[in-house]
């Protein structure tokens, strides 16, 4: 059987990369429309955590264009999904949750993709990126569990507290939100 020449094996890594990124986008957009949600109902440090959150995801997402563009590929701008609009603050952490447990799921297979073809560069930025999205599963499982056990009381001791990231907008792994 012969070897995939080395533009086959960049176009199959450009091809995970552009689906990585289109979970990203559809990330960004989901976690600002949960954002502003979050800060309308009064939920400040809840809003403000998700924020940093998506402005993480913001970041993964032009890591993988800036890749994309150095294996010569068009990056993509389409949403791997659509956004759900209007959810209850106890819809929001379970359904993140899966969001990025599908994340991760598909990073690693991602992953495997790029070292299957030699691309051992695009496969360690995919480990970095995993490593993120975990902190963002257990921030969001941490919380999803502190609503499912205390529940209004939980969201009583929230409400009101501030929705602002200060001067910086880092993102909430690098801000030091975990």
């Amino acid at each position: 059987m012969a070897q995939a020449s080395r533009e086959e094996r960049k176009k199959k890594v450009i091809e995970v990369l552009n689906q990585a990124r289109a979970m990203e986008l559809q990330a960004i957009y989901q976690y600002m429309n949960q954002h502003y949600n979050l800060d309308s109902m009064d939920y400040g440090e809840l809003a403000k955590n998700i924020k940093l959150i998506a402005i993480d995801e913001m970041r993964h997402a032009e890591s993988f264009a800036e890749r994309i563009k150095e294996l010569g590929g068009e990056p993509t701008s389409e949403m791997a999904g659509r956004v759900e609009k209007g959810q209850p603050v106890e819809k929001i952490y379970p359904s993140d949750s899966k969001a990025e447990e599908d994340a991760i799921e598909a990073y690693n297979q991602f992953l495997r993709v790029c070292m299957d073809n030699g691309d051992s560069i695009t496969a360690k930025l995919f480990e970095t990126i995993i490593d993120e999205e975990q902190k963002h599963l257990n921030y969001f499982d941490n919380v999803n569990d502190h609503l499912e056990r205390l529940g209004p009381a939980y969201l009583a001791k929230i409400a009101g507290t501030s929705a602002s990231t200060g001067p910086s907008t880092k993102g909430f792994v690098i801000g030091g939100g975990e």
